[in-house]
């Protein structure tokens, strides 16, 4: 079943742009980097010359051979069978990061005058960076892609008139379709946004189906780390990958080095973790002392949370059984609230373009889930997994720091009150964070 990817409006603007640079395409493996660029060249051009860089060594030795646009396009002719021209084709160059010197060439396609249409995708680009490849700084544009966002896993398994009720900020239009979508968040918190395992689910309405595709997607993941890594150091990696479900089970979900192994100091780890972050299968999220302007200058380097790439895989690796989708809503509790803190981190990131952090006190107990910076304000954020809506750690971060916005998710309605406003849980895409602003400029 086709899905539909937010993420081409975006390449669809850079298609129109003239002056436009070529493309990168950051993801981690098995996003839907591949489809999604060789369905633009579909729609948008008349013809694609594709290349998969992997285990390519034609391509190795036709960029050895340096960087003439004229020899590449001949080459990249030879290679695909394509006639290139600058206005109609679209190259596509596939797992770039196996090929340096590829990523490299784009600078020179940036700076030939007859516009060539180059998009590069790549799943481990941070970590060839990280080994001191020259980057085209300047010379390309980038694009980030996810798993499905849970609007658009609402837009494939629903269609375009529920999404459209999703996006649309009318609270008594939101009371309506509340059980429907708490009904779908369910379904998304078990099958997750990876291409693969949406489209089996969506193709056969079977959490069968979808968990054997998030099992395989982990193997191919856990066969990645011993391709790329060196064996020590893939050990680690290991550790680290295999940690996370244990660190989200915590009631204080905080990253403890103690947890991997008996006597494990940071310095250690660290690498390992900065590799799974790179290759985009974790997210890291830092504690800050204060919730000033910018976040970022108030980050603490030593306490961090760790989060995986998506909800679905979560579940996964914690063996979470499909019967707690049709168990009330006991799926939203499971472990502690790690699914909903997990969903949260994820839709902060791809839905809102947002980086997230948490605060906790330095003596206490109190904790704000993730704090945010946008528009020239801080948004504090507090996510309930179920409804018991007591938030005795925000009210008193609000107190301290009345600045703040402050903002719960939980499955209750959407309401206002004098200090706090409440969003529902499926609302917390591109719409929730500033929901109340947009009701009050309608």
């Amino acid at each position: 079943m086709p899905i539909e990817r937010f993420l081409m409006r975006d390449l669809e603007a850079w298609r129109e742009n003239p002056s436009r640079k070529p493309l990168i395409i950051n993801g981690a493996r098995q996003v839907g980097k591949t489809w999604l660029i060789k369905e633009f060249g579909r729609r948008h051009y008349e013809s694609v010359a594709y290349v998969n860089m992997d285990n390519n060594a034609a391509m190795r030795e036709l960029f050895d051979t340096g960087y003439d646009i004229d020899v590449l396009i001949a080459g990249l002719q030879l290679q695909t069978g394509v006639t290139i021209e600058p206005d109609s084709t679209l190259i596509v160059f596939d797992e770039v990061q196996e090929n340096p010197k590829a990523l490299t060439a784009l600078k020179y396609f940036d700076e030939d005058p007859r516009g060539f249409s180059v998009v590069a995708a790549g799943s481990l680009l941070g970590i060839l960076l990280q080994s001191g490849t020259g980057f085209p700084v300047g010379k390309v544009e980038t694009l980030d892609l996810y798993p499905l966002s849970f609007e658009e896993f609402a837009l494939a398994a629903e269609g375009e008139q529920f999404l459209a009720s999703l996006q649309n900020p009318n609270p008594t239009l939101i009371q309506a379709f509340k059980s429907r979508a708490i009904a779908l968040l369910k379904t998304y918190y078990f099958v997750g946004g990876m291409p693969e395992a949406v489209s089996a689910f969506l193709d056969s309405r079977s959490y069968d189906d979808a968990r054997a595709v998030q099992k395989r997607i982990l193997a191919d993941y856990e066969r990645d780390f011993s391709k790329h890594i060196a064996p020590r150091e893939a050990e680690r990696v290991f550790a680290v990958w295999d940690s996370v479900v244990a660190h989200l089970s915590q009631e204080n979900k905080k990253f403890i080095f103690g947890r991997l192994a008996k006597g494990a100091r940071a310095k250690e780890f660290e690498s390992a973790l900065t590799w799974l972050r790179q290759a985009g299968l974790i997210y890291q999220v830092p504690r800050v002392s204060k919730p000033g302007i910018p976040l970022k200058a108030y980050r603490d380097q030593s306490a961090f949370k760790v989060f995986l790439l998506d909800v679905g895989l979560l579940g996964a690796m914690s063996e979470l059984d499909s019967k707690s989708i049709i168990e009330g809503n006991a799926l939203f509790e499971e472990f502690k609230g790690a699914l909903t803190e997990q969903y949260a981190c994820q839709e902060l990131i791809a839905s809102c373009g947002l980086v997230p952090y948490y605060w906790s006190a330095e003596n206490s107990r109190g904790e704000v889930d993730f704090l945010v910076q946008s528009a020239g304000a801080v948004y504090a954020i507090e996510v309930k997994a179920e409804e018991n809506l007591r938030a005795k750690s925000l009210r008193s971060f609000k107190e301290k720091y009345p600045e703040v916005q402050a903002r719960r998710f939980s499955l209750s309605d959407y309401r206002e009150q004098d200090w706090l406003t409440n969003v529902p849980l499926y609302l917390m895409g591109n719409t929730g964070l500033w929901l109340k602003e947009r009701l009050h400029t309608q």
